[in-house]
């Protein structure tokens, strides 16, 4: 089911700035029981990411209807809402008065098996390099040839996630997820400052990290930091946590503080559903 501007159909005009540019945002949500998870984080992320694109953003009880609207009745699923500055003509300049897209599609849940959550992923690291532009990191903009690129580099279906580094060589998410490890009962994950997506489960990850007894630090590292972790994980909206087993040869244990992690995870996206 798709929703453009409140109405049902399924196509933009090619002048839409999303086609001619990748000039818009989207949020992924995974929805429970006819609920958005997390809407009000995902809603202020959108905000902000609007702000910083400098695209006047859609009436928010208007964005939350058509999303409940699509929700209700559904156990599971997968909520999509884009964003874009509208169309425009042709060249980059921003038309004088813009007239953003709005479109939020419901999907169905990814069919992973549940021994990822379990027992654990094996992931690569991708030769496709993550750009450094502190004026994009950490939104969630429609230009994803970078992740694109880096998950062509494998079918292999032994292999669930690719870990990208930037152009500096300092790793900075998955394709698909932030990453996290542990060591010496310290949490680290990459500084998105100059790179990445501020993923919503990963800023969740950090407010936890106190009350579990793992304070977090956010910096830049490279490969051989993250090899030598103790446990390592990777998460999003969709997925929650998934340990990592395996990078390249490297062996990781599906650690004791990961679990707590996803358990004291699962807890408080249960206490948001309850309210």
């Amino acid at each position: 089911m798709i929703l453009i501007n409140g109405e049902f159909k399924d196509h933009l005009p090619v002048t839409d700035r999303a086609f001619q540019y990748g000039d818009g945002l989207f949020e992924t949500l995974a929805v429970v029981d006819g609920h958005p998870v997390f809407w009000d984080r995902h809603w202020d992320r959108l905000q902000s990411g609007c702000r910083r694109l400098n695209i006047p953003l859609p009436d928010a009880e208007l964005i939350y209807f058509e999303a409940k609207s699509l929700c209700e009745r559904q156990a599971t699923a997968v909520l999509k809402i884009i964003i874009t500055r509208g169309s425009g003509g042709r060249g980059y300049r921003q038309p004088d008065c813009i007239t953003p897209t709005r479109v939020i599609s419901l999907h169905p849940v990814p069919d992973y098996p549940d021994n990822y959550r379990e027992q654990g992923i094996v992931a690569r690291f991708c030769n496709t390099r993550l750009g450094i532009n502190p004026s994009l990191a950490g939104i969630k903009h429609l230009n994803r040839l970078e992740q694109v690129l880096a998950r062509a580099e494998w079918n292999d279906g032994s292999i669930q996630e690719g870990i990208m580094l930037d152009s500096s060589d300092q790793v900075i998410e998955g394709t698909m997820t932030n990453l996290f490890y542990i060591k010496n009962d310290t949490l680290h994950t990459s500084s998105i400052a100059q790179a990445g997506i501020a993923g919503i489960m990963r800023g969740i990850i950090i407010n936890l990290s106190p009350r579990l007894g793992l304070p977090a630090i956010e910096h830049t590292f490279a490969k051989m930091e993250l090899l030598s972790a103790d446990e390592i994980f990777v998460c999003n909206s969709i997925i929650g946590i998934w340990p990592v087993i395996r990078i390249a040869e490297q062996a990781f244990p599906v650690g004791s503080k990961t679990l707590m992690i996803q358990r004291e995870l699962d807890s408080f996206t249960n206490e948001a559903l309850q309210r």
